[in-house]
Protein backbone atom coordinates (compact mmCIF):
# COMPACT_ATOMS: atom_id res chain seq x y z
CA UNK A 1 0.00 0.00 0.00
CA UNK A 2 2.59 2.50 -0.75
CA UNK A 3 1.69 5.93 -1.87
CA UNK A 4 2.58 7.20 -4.71
CA UNK A 5 5.06 10.17 -5.83
CA UNK A 6 7.04 9.46 -2.10
CA UNK A 7 9.85 10.31 -3.72
CA UNK A 8 10.28 12.41 -6.32
CA UNK A 9 12.67 14.63 -8.00
CA UNK A 10 11.79 17.69 -10.47
CA UNK A 11 14.69 18.92 -12.90
CA UNK A 12 13.99 23.10 -12.72
CA UNK A 13 17.43 24.28 -14.90
CA UNK A 14 21.08 24.03 -14.81
CA UNK A 15 21.51 21.32 -12.51
CA UNK A 16 18.90 22.40 -9.65
CA UNK A 17 16.69 19.79 -8.60
CA UNK A 18 13.49 19.95 -6.57
CA UNK A 19 13.55 16.72 -4.26
CA UNK A 20 10.88 15.64 -2.37
CA UNK A 21 10.82 12.12 0.12
CA UNK A 22 8.94 11.17 3.42
CA UNK A 23 10.09 12.68 6.69
CA UNK A 24 11.40 9.48 9.39
CA UNK A 25 8.69 9.05 11.77
CA UNK A 26 9.38 10.28 15.43
CA UNK A 27 9.53 6.56 16.35
CA UNK A 28 12.11 6.37 14.65
CA UNK A 29 14.17 9.19 15.47
CA UNK A 30 13.57 8.37 19.06
CA UNK A 31 15.01 4.87 18.62
CA UNK A 32 18.12 6.40 16.31
CA UNK A 33 18.88 9.22 19.63
CA UNK A 34 18.81 6.22 21.72
CA UNK A 35 20.82 3.80 20.09
CA UNK A 36 23.37 5.77 19.00
CA UNK A 37 24.28 8.86 21.52
CA UNK A 38 26.15 11.92 20.65
CA UNK A 39 29.81 12.19 20.14
CA UNK A 40 31.29 13.56 23.99
CA UNK A 41 28.28 12.76 26.13
CA UNK A 42 28.16 11.13 29.10
CA UNK A 43 24.67 8.47 29.86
Amino acid sequence: MAKENLYSAEYIGSGTFIISKPKRSKKKRRQQAVRSPKPGMRK
